[in-house]
């Protein structure tokens, strides 16, 4: 069976630290054929410049603080069949297209949403989810973890993350692409919600993950804690007043504003703010309110874009394994980057002997690094304490993390 061509989008604004690890994530996945375009400012072309992948991959400058014009400007030189997006603060694991991809050619999907892991690397950050018109979740339970179609009560529809999702091209092109009446927040959302209305069959994928690392930005810190909620008001009353037909409009905004008020004094309670910032930020939030945007009419996107395929260096497959205890890091690291310099997909264990929490990141290198004791859960619902040899506890997680490391 030919496999359909995919164009990968990546947005990415004032993060160059965290897209320089995103490429070199798309670099390692084992999907073909595949092409990379990168939507950024000029920190973010400067980024692929000194990775060598201007010639590689497809560069659009972008200056705009708009998530979703600048997603329309990747839909607009994408080439594939299938338009995948990712964030550039996450990480795919090199399966992530195989399983995303794997609904459009079998079960004749015509959007997919993969899950999304949190700062831990092994705890789910979203899972599969519904939203309805007045833009409250709901959990989806998926018990397939190679995906399934879902189908959405009327009033609602499947949630795809932002940073985890794929379409198709033509679908996308019909809809008129993003609004960027959403410039953050809920941007996916409104698509999903218009993609249900238009009798679109949606997937979600378990095994189709990203790492998300939730990076700092001009409207959160790194903590989480956010600087502005202007553009969150502003999306949910564009939102609300499009998609919210249940309940009045003004009713749902008012629980949305009660949820931000929950929100900024769990935040107070922690420390992360300041009773001062609580009021500045509701300020922000009903200043967004307020705001009006003129409706866009739809996106034009041609049909004339050259395919720029992104050529891996590995030829096939190929997933090593290494570990060793936390005192021999060093020579761990280096046994881990010989193997990536040699093309292959490498995961390390370096586990001390206590009882520690797991973590996974994907290192600079370019290699999976998961951390922890060797007595430690990785997974938060197993025991916090376990006996086990060394050979044995590499073997369980080798087996844990084996449908997405490996194919």
């Amino acid at each position: 069976m030919a496999l359909p061509q995919v164009s990968v989008v990546v947005v990415s604004r004032d993060r160059p630290t965290h897209l320089a690890l995103c490429l070199r994530g798309l670099s390692q996945l084992y999907y073909h054929p595949f092409e990379i375009v990168l939507v950024g400012d000029e920190a973010a072309v400067n980024v692929a410049e000194r990775m060598g992948l201007t010639d590689r991959i497809k560069v659009v400058r972008f200056e705009e603080a708009n998530i979703s014009a600048a997603r329309n400007a990747g839909i607009s030189v994408a080439a594939g069949e299938i338009v995948a997006f990712i964030d550039d603060d996450a990480v795919p694991e090199p399966t992530w297209l195989d399983h995303l991809i794997r609904p459009f050619a079998v079960l004749g999907a015509d959007a997919a949403g993969g899950y999304v892991l949190g700062r831990n690397g092994i705890s789910l950050q979203w899972g599969g989810r519904m939203i309805d018109g007045a833009a409250v979740h709901t959990e989806s339970a998926v018990n397939e973890p190679a995906g399934a179609l879902v189908e959405a009560e009327p009033g609602s529809a499947v949630r795809t993350e932002g940073t985890n999702m794929a379409f198709r091209r033509d679908r996308l092109v019909q809809l008129g692409g993003f609004d960027p009446g959403f410039r953050f927040y809920l941007d996916d959302a409104d698509l999903n919600m218009r993609l249900a209305d238009s009798g679109a069959k949606t997937a979600l994928v378990p095994r189709a993950l990203v790492h998300h690392g939730f990076a700092a930005s001009s409207r959160r810190r790194a903590d989480r804690a956010p600087t502005n909620l202007s553009d969150i008001g502003a999306s949910l009353t564009r939102y609300l007043g499009r998609h919210c037909a249940h309940m009045p409009p003004a009713e749902a905004l008012k629980y949305h504003r009660r949820l931000q008020e929950t929100r900024l004094h769990a935040l107070l309670i922690r420390g992360l703010i300041e009773p001062r910032d609580v009021r500045r930020l509701m300020a922000s939030f009903d200043e967004g309110v307020r705001q009006t945007f003129r409706a866009d009419a739809p996106r034009r996107f041609g049909s004339d874009a050259t395919w720029t395929p992104f050529n891996a260096k590995r030829t096939e497959p190929d997933h090593r394994v290494v570990a060793d205890w936390f005192w021999n890091r060093d020579d761990l690291s280096k046994n881990a980057t010989d193997l990536v310099n040699l093309g292959r997909t490498v995961t390390a264990f370096r586990f001390s002997p206590t009882a520690l929490f797991h973590k996974v990141q994907y290192t600079d290198q370019g290699y999976w690094l998961q951390t922890g004791g060797l007595f430690g859960r990785s997974e938060r619902t197993g025991p916090l304490f376990q006996r086990i040899r060394f050979h044995v506890r590499v073997a369980k997680e080798v087996k844990r993390t084996h449908s997405v490391r490996s194919l």
